[in-house]
């Protein structure tokens, strides 16, 4: 189809949508957003596909910087926005924001963005021969498969896992639909995901690396404001303000990195990178209750950094090898991967988050015995602070067992934090054996090294 038209269409879904979703609540706000979801996930592959089409490859440093620095400075503000929002206005608001921003998307793309005329026939051409096939059985196995998955991920930690049916049966379903999904794409005339794509090791390499990236970011994204406003006690507001300078950070870096990728291997960029987040999460790692907003600064600072160095040399290679005509497809395809990625980063350490938790509290626990002459001169010495504000004596024993249980829940929430903060720096280095395969050749638009049409 037009791209045009297309992107100025799924920009006038997702505003649509998001008039809707503001005037909603529980059950109907989820629905609401799975439907604006339709509209806003299409948008990141077109746009990049416009991007890798209107630009030199002297150009594609640049332009995939500036275009990193619009996706990452989403989720790096929305936390601090949110937050002020929250706090000072009611919710429906969070969504009122976006109505301004929808206008102006519209009007700039309608405005600026320039099309290949040759390219917009074979499109139509292309999507006139698609309509008639569409792959509607290819869309319900992948929804169904990553549905199922999600759910079982997310919910299995709170229902013992295999000892739920209803888990048991999520499992099973995800596994069965997402291989006959592999099969049916592999398979049908037109798939609605061209998994031949995959037959290019840079395009796979680069895919996959991001997937991980977008796993940790997301990961990253839930950790630590939960971190600061469940231990430390922040604000919403002052937790998404203590997340300002990873904003300004990746603001700052994705400019001259795009400068740099037309002048440095892409390998090393991402080397760096994943140096640069591993020293964050090294970092994070050591926090602990009395850990302040400065202290908080460095970490996110490295990771920022690391961020920008990863995103934009891997959103650039990643496509360098594909025939433009199927750029589309393979923006697309990258975009999915991402987002399953970030969903599942997000699902994965939610769950670790509970279970790291409760093995820590059961280790603390056990040192906790009322034989320890430590345990019980700290319980006396809470029992008589509690007793001075006004606790009476019969009450003060179970209030000062209470509290000394409140602070080792606090402890192991800490060390929980701590470890995945580690961990999530340490999945990064699988991404330093994938860097073999990532191309060092910046040419876009490139003939494939293999044959990907149907």
């Amino acid at each position: 189809v037009d791209d045009l038209k297309k992107i100025l269409d799924l920009r006038k879904l997702f505003k649509q949508r998001n008039d809707q979703i503001r005037i909603t609540v529980n059950d109907i706000l989820v629905l609401y957003r799975a439907i604006q979801g339709f509209g806003a996930g299409a948008l990141q592959p077109t746009e990049q596909a416009i991007l890798r089409q209107t630009f030199s490859k002297e150009e594609q440093g640049t332009a995939m910087a500036l275009f990193s620095m619009a996706i990452m400075l989403g989720p790096a503000v929305g936390p601090t926005l949110g937050g002020y929002i929250v706090d000072n206005y009611a919710w429906p608001w969070i969504f009122y924001i976006n109505l301004p921003v929808g206008i102006v998307g519209l009007f700039m793309v309608a405005t600026f963005v320039q099309e290949d005329e040759e390219l917009v026939a074979r499109n139509r051409e292309q999507a006139e021969r698609e309509r008639k096939n569409i792959d509607w059985a290819g869309i319900a196995l992948l929804s169904m498969g990553l549905s199922t998955l999600q759910y079982f991920l997310e919910e299995g930690a709170r229902n013992d896992w295999f000892e739920d049916r209803l888990i048991m049966a999520c499992f099973a379903t995800s596994v069965i639909t997402l291989v006959l999904f592999v099969v049916r794409e592999l398979t049908a005339a037109v798939p609605v995901v061209n998994l031949r794509l995959f037959k290019d090791p840079v395009f796979t390499s680069g895919s996959l690396v991001s997937s991980l990236m977008f796993a940790m970011l997301m990961a990253g994204m839930f950790l630590l404001p939960v971190f600061m406003e469940e231990l430390l006690g922040f604000t919403a507001t002052q937790s998404g303000m203590a997340l300002m300078p990873r904003v300004l950070v990746m603001m700052l870096c994705s400019p001259i990195v795009g400068r740099l990728y037309n002048k440095v291997s892409p390998r090393l960029l991402v080397f760096v990178g994943v140096l640069f987040y591993l020293a964050g999460a090294l970092a994070m790692s050591h926090f602990n209750l009395m850990t302040t907003r400065l202290g908080i600064i460095p970490s996110i600072v490295l990771q920022g950094i690391g961020f920008s160095l990863l995103f934009v040399p891997l959103s650039t290679v990643s496509l360098s090898t594909i025939p433009r005509h199927l750029l589309t497809d393979a923006a697309g395809l990258s975009s999915l991967l991402r987002q399953i990625g970030g969903s599942m980063g997000l699902a994965v350490f939610a769950t670790l988050l509970d279970r790291y938790a409760t093995v820590a509290r059961h280790a603390l626990v056990a040192h906790i015995t009322p034989v320890r002459a430590e345990v019980t001169q700290r319980l006396a010495v809470v029992g008589q602070a509690l007793q001075g504000r006004g606790i009476p004596a019969d009450a003060a024993p179970h209030a000062a067992l209470t509290s000394l249980y409140g602070a080792v829940e606090k402890q192991a929430m800490v060390l929980s934090f701590d470890r995945l903060f580690l961990l999530a720096g340490l999945l990064f280095l699988f991404i330093i054996p994938m860097l073999f395969f990532l191309k060092t050749d910046r040419s876009a638009g490139a003939p494939a090294p293999v044959q990907m049409e149907h």
